[in-house]
């Protein structure tokens, strides 16, 4: 019997990535899906995100597993969205126990130099748009009756300061806050509700030119190559490693929504690699 055996889970941005990391881990042990991705562009997004294709991928991995899912394209910036895809995922599938509020973009600039576009999109999407999933997931947790596990993405970052991308660095501890707040609000009806703080993951968020050029700006643009843009990642980290696999931050996530972690709320649980003794 697996870990979340029979539960239903909600993972946003489960297009590709985190999410559909996340997403995969959990129906490998059990779990049910409903997964929401933007499939599309944000204008002060640097690198290419998440397509219809990504999406469909997402499903056939899911249902090769057996499990099912329901997928549908919505922004976690639009609450009606996102609560309208919720309600018909729990409609189909009857249930709701786990919420992976995954989604997130990254861009980079010093504070003096952010764009007001930059730090708006920043903000709705990784702390206004973690509020949103758990917002629309609460009245369902609360009507199952069985409890429940929330999960919050956030990072290393919402936990330390980093130059160059405090807006992310200010949605990241805002997700911290939330968390908490949230913890106590619903620990009456015994949801639980953590974040999980990764270091710098093997996703296409960091493999791609615009943040090859944060790391390696002094290098031409033939030598910016994964291996030595890599070697600049591993100084980040304690462990001899230059990023952490999407699976390492999903056993996490799995670890937390299973029973395993029971009486486990209110907490930052880092999967950095040492980063934040350094």
């Amino acid at each position: 019997m697996g870990r979340v055996e029979g539960k239903v889970a909600f993972v946003t941005g489960a297009a590709r990535g985190q999410g559909r990391s996340h997403a995969l881990r959990l129906a490998q042990e059990g779990a049910d899906i409903i997964a929401v991705d933007i499939e599309d562009q944000i204008g002060s997004v640097p690198y290419p995100m998440s397509t219809p294709a990504d999406m469909e991928e997402t499903v056939r991995q899911i249902e090769a597993l057996d499990r099912r899912i329901v997928a549908t394209k919505a922004d976690v910036r639009d609450y009606e969205a996102v609560k309208a895809a919720l309600d018909d995922g729990v409609a189909q599938l009857g249930r709701l126990d786990i919420v992976a509020a995954n989604a997130g973009i990254f861009s980079f600039g010093s504070m003096e130099e952010l764009t007001e576009e930059q730090w708006s999109d920043m903000l709705d999407t990784n702390l206004t748009g973690v509020w949103h999933a758990v917002k629309a997931a609460i009245p369902h947790l609360k009507a199952g009756g069985n409890g429940g596990s929330i999960i919050l993405t956030s990072s290393t970052a919402g936990l330390m300061a980093i130059p160059n991308i405090g807006h992310y660095v200010a949605a990241k501890h805002g997700v911290v806050g939330l968390m908490r707040t949230l913890a106590l609000e619903l620990a009456p009806d015994f949801i639980r509700v953590n974040s999980v703080h990764p270091t710098s993951v093997d996703t296409d968020m960091i493999h791609n030119d615009a943040t090859y050029a944060l790391f390696a700006g002094d290098l031409p643009l033939e030598e910016r190559t994964r291996d030595v843009v890599g070697e600049r990642f591993q100084t980040l980290n304690a462990l001899p490693i230059k990023w952490v696999e999407p699976v390492d931050i999903s056993n996490a996530v799995l670890w937390l929504a299973s029973d395993e972690s029971r009486y486990v709320t209110g907490v930052t649980l880092p999967v950095d690699a040492g980063s934040l003794i350094k």
